[in-house]
């Protein structure tokens, strides 16, 4: 042990003794013929001695430096298989707008039309579920966009799965359900006695209940999704001419999108989630992950793939996976949108992301081997899975945003001896963004916020990925993301371990200290580096930093 701690011991005296020497010198920053500030020699006892002669230098030649070398290496391998990811979907959807293959034109499509003899018995049997926990301000909006539907009433079934523990909320939903029913909805109040499996467990449970038998699809909206009222005109009718649809998925619009810039910010990415990977799954793969709201299911076909399953935060995910090895097609619908409502609170934005990232990680986990013994769906289909969808999308990203652009990128200024072509830090990162900004036209002068936004929320990414990965504590943690509604304040979300009191309430020590090293290197680059990179680690430092006091969202 000894052999190992000596030259760590020698390296941390001589960094010491070489910042003392700094401070005598009164910050000398000449630098030797190697680019090496001379302020790295050591004076010890009196004797001028190069640290190049130390186990410090030693150590950094023969371990640190080849293992941050192998580090960038990664880190620009996984950066061209993003970008090719990247422009892949990109081309697909080139390719859906060029030629206009819509889904109209590619699946049987017709709009539903009343029979003279049958009458409205010619329209099939639709189920609407609304789950919802203490939706106090969003509840009304959501039930009745729900019951508004144009759709036969005698063909619809609106039931509001609710979970609320709160005895007045439960009562203004008792009041808005009587409402609805005392015109004519067949509209049905589900409750159960625990909150077990939290919404996928309501999802099931309301699943058992006889009516629901007598349904062909069922419509999901969350709490806070309101679907226009040609919603099922559009969308069910991909489903009754085309029988091996399983899933008619819509894009979701925001109504408060403008409230924040980190809402502005979440539009963005969200705007490109859809018109790229939704978009190009849909195309490509007749596959994609299903939004757990705004879609409309083959209630046969979830029943095929067995119904709701809590093992995840991502039930969602998990139903269209194994649906999907199945065989059944996903259609999604980029013009038919449904409002929604993007988290305007940083703290509840944090709470969503760390479910979205831990999710899909656990889900891989434990669908891996299910993927790839699988028999009634392509070799093609099983790869797309795996690696594309999966493990480059809801995996290596995170990892690779976050260790690159926050730990790679600014400890390179203390290794000017290792080489980060322009390429992996300019050009490729600006054509990714430029990708993903032309989803959202009108944010494009927001583009230096995003990308900044975004690789502090990959260390939350990134954090909840690894509890996925390894089943770590928080892996089934599921807090209800605060919904604003018309309400111009929000209700509080469930408190987590202890409330902290005062001015540290709003303290977010991870973001802090990134912030602070991050800071660190940009000073070191600024003083002692030869190129620009401090320009990017100040932003970067700042941008942390904000979001470590507070200051970002509502």
């Amino acid at each position: 042990m000894a052999l190992f701690l000596k030259p760590l011991i020698i390296f941390l005296r001589d960094s010491w003794l070489a910042f003392l020497s700094l401070l005598n010198r009164g910050g000398s920053f000449d630098k030797d013929a190697d680019g090496v500030p001379k302020w790295l020699q050591a004076s010890i006892n009196g004797v001028r001695s190069s640290t190049e002669t130390t186990w410090g230098l030693q150590l950094r030649s023969l371990l640190i430096v080849p293992l941050f070398k192998c580090l960038v290496a990664l880190c620009l391998i996984i950066s061209l298989l993003v970008f090719i990811e990247g422009v892949y979907m990109n081309l697909v959807v080139l390719y859906v707008k060029l030629f206009k293959r819509k889904p109209e034109k590619v699946y049987k499509w017709e709009p539903m039309q009343e029979d003279i003899e049958l009458g409205d018995e010619s329209y099939p049997m639709v189920l609407v579920q609304i789950p919802m926990y203490n939706e106090k301000e969003v509840l009304k909006l959501s039930i009745g966009a729900a019951c508004r539907l144009t759709w036969p009433l005698d063909r619809l079934i609106v039931q509001v799965l609710d979970d609320s523990t709160d005895e007045t909320i439960k009562e203004l939903v008792n009041t808005e359900c009587a409402k609805w029913e005392s015109k004519g909805v067949n509209i049905k109040c589900e409750r159960r006695e625990n909150r077990n499996g939290y919404k996928a467990g309501a999802l099931k449970q309301g699943m058992k209940h006889d009516y629901v038998k007598l349904c062909n699809y069922v419509a999901i909206f969350d709490a806070d999704f309101q679907p226009e009222p040609d919603y099922l005109q559009r969308s069910v009718p991909f489903l009754v001419h085309n029988p091996t649809i399983a899933l008619v998925q819509a894009r979701w619009r925001f109504i408060n999108a403008n409230k924040c810039l980190m809402t502005r910010i979440q539009e963005m990415s969200l705007n490109y989630h859809f018109m790229a990977e939704q978009e190009s799954g849909s195309t490509g793969h007749a596959f994609f992950s299903f939004n757990g709201t705004a879609g409309v299911w083959r209630m046969s076909a979830m029943e095929e793939a067995g119904g709701w399953n809590d093992r995840t935060t991502v039930e969602d995910m998990d139903l269209a996976v194994r649906a999907g090895l199945l065989g059944w097609k996903f259609v999604f619908l980029d013009d038919l949108m449904v409002k929604s409502e993007l988290p305007s609170k940083f703290k509840a934005f944090r709470f969503q992301q760390h479910r979205w990232s831990c999710g899909p990680a656990n889900l891989f986990r434990k669908m891996i081997m299910e993927i790839i013994r699988n028999k009634r769906v392509t070799l093609w289909k099983k790869l797309y899975l795996i690696y594309s969808f999966f493990f480059l999308r809801k995996i290596l990203v995170h990892f690779f945003t976050f260790f690159f652009y926050c730990v790679v990128l600014p400890t390179s200024v203390f290794f000017p001896e290792v080489n980060i072509p322009a390429w992996s830090t300019f050009y490729i990162p600006s054509l990714i963004t430029l990708f993903i900004v032309i989803a959202t036209p009108r944010s494009f002068y927001l583009v230096i916020f995003w990308v900044l936004f975004e690789n502090v929320m990959s260390m939350h990414r990134t954090k909840g990925t690894f509890i996925g990965i390894l089943e770590g504590g928080r892996v089934n943690e599921w807090v209800v993301t605060e919904k604003l509604g018309d309400a111009l304040k929000t209700k509080l979300l469930p408190q987590i371990g202890k409330p902290r009191n005062g001015c540290f309430q709003s303290i977010n020590s991870k973001e802090i200290m990134m912030g602070i090293y991050i800071l660190c290197c940009a000073c070191y680059g600024l003083f002692f580096g030869n190129t620009l990179l401090y320009l990017y680690l100040f932003m970067q430092a700042v941008a942390f930093l904000v979001s470590g006091v507070g200051f970002v969202g509502t």
